[in-house]
């Protein structure tokens, strides 16, 4: 585990490690930001692999963003952490984004759905070892990906909580992997797909709730994004020391959402459309105090 930079935001101090880990520490009761540590950023709406239950709607014809005369990029904060979106790794300026933020010093994460990970998986690799991505998120579809995943540090399945079959479970068990479990979202293709399956998608939600006490040891780390631990009641399986040790804060807290083909932000990506906004010429530091005063619990 090695340290890729430290910074003051607001009244605590930011530790960022190249395997994920991140210590946030003051000596005060509260953790209180200036700025967001990280955002979660739609790059394009193109997908090939073509998800029936896909709560953006992405499609083999879906547009990508001009992200690159998006004013806002240039207001981010070294070691800002990015989740991207990159499904295909076709967008014309995906290369060029990367560079321009691997200057600027933001930590770039970026997800791309498991047969195209197959297919580029070498330039993949290339990014990683040059330092253009840290952490690379594949979509779950089968255990065919198993292998060419086993033994890469930075690379995590995305799975989503009722999708994820008792099946799935045991074929990614025991392969020393990093998994991590999205809430199912009702959104997009998402809400038709749940109508149609409700029966199988709350059977695999409820499987997985009552045996996820069970479940950790059997993955290298186990994580989840704020839905699924909503969905799941995680809360109830850690101790109160575990929970405040892990927990990372609530959409918009520390975080928000940046759709850069729409050209809008809101605290999450299943907001709804009308508390979404415009983001014109605002730098990112607007952007997140707009909405942390929206949502924080917490002083502003």
């Amino acid at each position: 585990m090695n340290l890729i930079g430290t910074y003051k935001n607001g009244n605590y101090n930011v530790q960022i490690y190249d395997d994920g880990t991140k210590i946030r520490e003051n000596d005060l009761d509260n953790l209180t930001p200036d700025f967001a540590e990280s955002c979660d950023v739609k790059l394009t709406d193109k997908c090939s692999q073509g998800c029936k239950f896909c709560y953006e709607g992405c499609t083999n014809e879906g547009k990508h963003s001009d992200i690159m005369s998006q004013p806002w990029i240039n207001s981010l904060h070294p070691y800002t952490e990015l989740a991207l979106n990159g499904n295909d790794l076709d967008h014309p300026q995906l290369q060029e984004f990367l560079e321009f933020l691997k200057q600027k010093k933001v930590i770039p994460n970026i997800t791309v759905n498991q047969n195209q990970f197959i297919k580029n998986q070498e330039k993949i690799k290339a990014w990683m070892n040059e330092k253009l991505v840290y952490g690379v998120g594949v979509s779950y579809l089968n255990p065919s990906i198993i292998p060419y995943v086993q033994g890469i540090e930075n690379i995590v399945i995305h799975t989503i909580n009722g999708i994820l079959t008792p099946q799935d479970i045991r074929e990614l068990s025991g392969k020393n992997l990093k998994v991590l479990v999205l809430g199912y979202k009702t959104r997009g293709r998402g809400v038709e797909y749940k109508d149609k399956y409700k029966e199988d998608i709350e059977k695999n939600m409820k499987f997985l709730y009552k045996f996820l006490p069970l479940i950790p040891p059997v993955f290298k780390v186990i994580s989840f994004d704020n839905l699924a631990l909503e969905q799941l009641k995680v809360q109830r399986i850690l101790s109160e020391d575990e929970w405040k040790e892990f927990y990372m804060g609530d959409d918009g807290q520390y975080t928000f959402y940046i759709d850069a083909v729409r050209g809008t932000f809101s605290k999450d990506s299943v907001t709804a459309e009308k508390e979404r906004f415009d983001i014109g010429d605002k730098t990112i530091d607007e952007m997140f105090n707009k909405i942390r005063t929206r949502y924080a619990k917490i002083p502003v």
